[in-house]
């Protein structure tokens, strides 16, 4: 049985219809992950989930809770980790998790999650002095402080560097190990593809699809890409001569050559014969963003 079921919602603004017709259904113990564009109404569907924005139509079930109705009963079981969310500056770190842990009956050793987070030589440390990866630690540690059974995090790696968003993914990952079911929205690909058992794409309002990452890309037609940069010009009209070839783009001095088959081997050999050397070789196959574009009609990465 689904632990979340969100059935044909919808949100309207003065100006426009941020959530039009929305269902998804999240099964116990794993990442589902909810996909698309700034503005798309990702937030304010996960926000209608946790009961912090009304729907004007439809019905959202949460482990068999009205997130309206039963508001006081779903924050035992729903953790949230907002977009916007931030503490006081002069808060310091054990004074946020003390003062989150009075909300809840029976809240988890909040000593024991600093430990999990690597946060615990930051405890008396102020809000305003640790690092934005910190910050991010901090804020699941304040999702998780009341044992819940869900946890919502909302664009958790805006703004991190490298190194930071993949530390992060590595926590989220131990989280769900412990068995709390994660609803993770973001609009990287990257962050979807690592960590999502299965993925809803949502475009203009609108769910356009939902199925797992490898589900996601198999709905883009097969192929292959070479990309690489040529020592000398060639034609594109030599390279789409090529039984193997669909398709010629240029990216500044790289060119991306398209198709199936031997298509690797059609190109090196047509590029050998013209003494041509193929710099920063790379064969691609479709991702995520190249699934974004066949279901939208344009990447997110616009």
């Amino acid at each position: 049985m689904a632990i979340i079921e969100v059935d044909s919602i919808v949100k309207r603004y003065e100006d426009h219809t941020a959530v039009d017709g929305v269902s998804l259904h999240v099964e116990p113990g794993e990442i589902f992950g909810i996909l698309g564009p700034n503005g798309a109404g990702k937030t304010t569907t996960v926000e209608s989930i946790a009961g912090l924005r009304v729907p004007d139509e439809g019905r959202i079930s949460v482990a068999g809770l009205d997130p309206v109705r039963q508001r006081r009963e779903l924050r035992r079981i729903l953790g949230v980790q907002l977009q916007e969310s931030k503490l006081p500056e002069r808060l310091r770190v054990a004074e946020a998790m003390e003062l989150y842990g009075s909300f809840y009956p029976e809240p988890a050793d909040w000593r024991e999650l600093l430990d999990m987070l690597n946060l615990s030589a930051k405890a008396k440390t102020a809000y305003g002095k640790l690092s934005g990866g910190q910050q991010q630690r901090l804020s699941i540690a304040l999702a998780l402080v009341g044992r819940p059974r869900i946890a919502i995090l909302d664009e958790l790696t805006t703004g991190l560097d490298p190194q930071a968003r993949r530390d992060t993914w590595d926590l989220v990952e131990r989280v769900r190990d412990t068995g709390v079911t994660i609803v993770l929205v973001t609009h990287f690909m990257d962050e979807a593809e690592r960590l999502c058992d299965r993925i809803a794409v949502i475009d203009s309002g609108k769910v356009v699809a939902i199925d797992t990452p490898g589900g996601l890309t198999a709905r883009v037609d097969g192929g292959q890409r070479v990309r690489f940069r040529p020592s000398a010009p060639i034609d594109d009209a030599e390279l789409l001569r090529l039984p193997e070839v669909t398709d010629v783009t240029h990216h500044g001095t790289q060119i991306v050559v398209s198709g199936d088959g031997e298509l690797l081997h059609a190109v090196t050999s047509l590029l050998a014969r013209h003494r041509i050397v193929a710099a920063d070789l790379r064969i691609e196959q479709a991702d995520l963003d190249d699934a974004f574009v066949a279901l939208t009609g344009r990447s997110l990465r616009d």
